[in-house]
């Protein structure tokens, strides 16, 4: 009995020490961080939107039942956008095309002219070209930036938006954007 008891303790140490050395192979030995400096980049362009016609670059995709609209808007509380509009250099129509804006815009609140909206950013040209930047935030001329890729990996910062033309089927917004990243 004394002699089972012992293998029996003998073999738990054993294995006890296969499982710790056989964790060690997974993981990585730890090393110190040097964070790279922070780049501040500004960038300036202007979102066009088409809301009419067969080439509309925003669309309802959900809207609620609410039978009455309190607040007077053409667009009512609880409605949802997808949006896939081009980015330009200019306000023109014609001016140079440099990315595009996909995402969603929700209408959360009762005034309006704020919404709740996710964008991403792509760069289609320059320097830029492949890099994006995240936006997620409730619009009230102004988004956070929450996040990029290639060029803007890691983002932080800030979006200033100025309504430059807003009628029943354009919406062209400016954007003044500050980046913090790597």
């Amino acid at each position: 009995m004394r002699g089972t008891l012992m293998l029996t303790w003998i073999l738990i140490i054993c294995l006890s020490q296969v499982a710790v050395q056989s964790q060690r192979q997974y993981y990585s030995e730890t090393r110190p961080h040097i964070p790279r400096p922070i780049k501040v980049t500004n960038l300036h362009f202007f979102m066009h939107e088409n809301m009419g016609g067969t080439n509309a670059s925003a669309v309802i995709v959900a809207q609620s039942n609410i039978t009455s609209n309190d607040n007077n808007s053409s667009v009512p509380f609880g409605t949802l956008f997808a949006v896939d509009d081009p980015l330009r250099i200019g306000p023109e129509p014609d001016s140079e095309v440099i990315g595009n804006a996909q995402g969603l815009s929700l209408l959360a609140g009762i005034n309006p002219r704020t919404s709740t909206t996710y964008f991403d950013f792509g760069f289609t040209t320059g320097k830029y070209n492949g890099s994006s930047i995240s936006m997620f935030s409730r619009t009230d001329l102004e988004l956070a930036v929450v996040g990029g890729r290639g060029r803007f990996r890691m983002a932080t910062g800030f979006a200033l938006l100025n309504p430059y033309l807003i009628n029943a089927t354009t919406v062209i917004i400016e954007f003044n954007v500050t980046l913090f990243h790597h």
